[in-house]
């Protein structure tokens, strides 16, 4: 069947504009891409919504199981693909300077399978439970069960935030599931379970075995990064140099003596003066102090010699 395009709509239009505002120097690589796939399925989709969308029925049964990598990255409308964007753009941006680029694309992978997976089993259980079948054939797509997903972990790793949630404060730690159930009153036609999904896989990577399982899994791959050390300036060091100690930096201070530009380069000129032995002192081996140095007034007499062997020269 042909692709059917899209052309540039309100919502797709106001979306690139908040990405400009940003800046593409600003937005982590990973993030970035994501951002640009989505547009991308958007504007020219692999195939209509209606044959990748996500549902029992067809996965399942059909055993059509391509629609659980498909059915993330398509949007039902412009306005559905504006606010998932927006809302993975603060997040992308967020969590992947914590985790590290590699490590997020991995956690995007995953989660994008994995939801799709958990939201197929929360509506066989709702098949069972209320004795409806109908849930079967629930069908969605979209990207907000990751978001969900990601909202989990920025609360993690981030905690004891107040966050707003329709103009209401609410403690982050519980800000996901407000939201889960303020969304679903609000726009009936959301998917409950999909958003539910997102939550529970969030809370299984950050309470749970997942992210144990996503470490063992990735062990063998060298450039991975482990996200829960710390890095900074000096962790490349730490394995090379197990002795040593971080020291706080020098203030401005320390490294000037508290002179002006003027007085450091008079100084420099002085010091350099000493070094080439044009003051007739004795050379100091011994190691300066760490900064610029000050060399001991000079006398009269040493004044005098000095200007003797310029005139000598």
């Amino acid at each position: 069947m042909e692709r059917r395009q899209r052309g540039v709509s309100a919502g797709l239009l106001l979306l690139l504009y908040q990405i400009s505002q940003v800046g593409l120097q600003n937005i982590p690589s990973v993030t970035l891409g994501v951002l640009v796939l989505n547009i991308f399925l958007f504007l020219s989709p692999l195939r209509p919504l209606s044959e990748v969308c996500l549902s029992v029925n067809e996965a399942v049964h059909r055993k059509n199981w391509q629609r659980l990598l498909l059915a993330p990255f398509h949007h039902a409308d412009d306005w559905h693909l504006y606010y998932n964007m927006i809302s993975m753009l603060w997040k992308g941006i967020m969590l992947e300077r914590k985790l590290k680029s590699i490590w997020f694309a991995y956690i995007i992978a995953v989660f994008s399978v994995l939801i799709g997976i958990v939201y197929m089993v929360l509506e066989v259980l709702l098949v069972i439970i209320l004795d409806d079948p109908s849930y079967e054939r629930n069908c969605g797509v979209g990207f907000s069960g990751v978001l969900f997903a990601l909202k989990v972990l920025n609360n993690h790793y981030n905690p004891g935030r107040v966050t707003s949630v329709f103009g209401l404060p609410i403690s982050s730690k519980y800000a996901c599931w407000v939201e889960l159930v303020a969304i679903h009153f609000i726009s009936p036609g959301t998917s409950f379970a999909g958003h539910l999904a997102g939550i529970l896989v969030g809370l299984m990577y950050t309470m749970g075995p997942l992210k144990k399982i996503m470490q063992a899994c990735a062990g063998g791959i060298s450039f991975f990064t482990e996200p829960d050390r710390p890095r900074d300036y000096y962790s490349e060091y730490y394995g090379y140099y197990p002795d040593y100690q971080y020291r706080a930096p020098r203030s401005y201070f320390d490294y000037t003596g508290g002179l002006t530009e003027e007085e450091q380069l008079e100084r420099a000129v002085l010091n350099s003066l000493n070094e080439r032995d044009f003051g007739g002192g004795t050379h100091n081996y011994g190691q300066r102090p760490y900064g610029f140095w000050f060399p001991p007034e000079n006398s009269e007499e040493d004044m005098r010699r000095r200007r003797l062997r310029r005139f000598d020269r």
